[in-house]
């Protein structure tokens, strides 16, 4: 066992699990909000959302860790299959959107030539 490593003890790798994480979910908000996508797709996750709060479940939740473990499963399968069926051009455009936020491109580049005039 001295050879494995502890899952926390890359700290990047968590940091970037969760920055995808919410990534993910900024995404499904803005799809969520948009016209073009269809209401039968923007239904899965509501649909999740009421599996989790419901008193109907896979492994119930009085299994403390295993019950809460199958709703988040559920949401984030829903969460991704919701993704999935969306427009991927509309998909493309929103995660554009959300990189540019972040500021790692710059949003617009222009590409030009100037000449300076001398005021005399």
């Amino acid at each position: 066992m001295a050879g494995r490593k502890s899952v926390l003890s890359n700290p990047t790798k968590n940091v970037s699990l969760l920055t995808s994480l919410l990534q993910q979910f900024r995404l499904t908000w803005l799809l969520m909000q948009d016209g073009k996508v269809p209401v039968w797709v923007k239904a899965l996750i509501p649909l999740s959302i009421i599996y989790v709060l419901s008193p109907i479940d896979l492994l119930p939740d009085v299994i403390l860790g295993l019950g809460q473990l199958d709703d988040l499963g559920i949401f984030l399968l829903a969460m991704t299959s919701f993704i999935k069926l969306c427009p991927p051009d509309l998909v493309e455009y929103y995660r554009r959107q959300l990189k540019n936020e972040v500021g790692s491109e710059p949003q617009e580049i222009v590409d030009t030539t100037y000449r300076m005039i001398d005021e005399e």
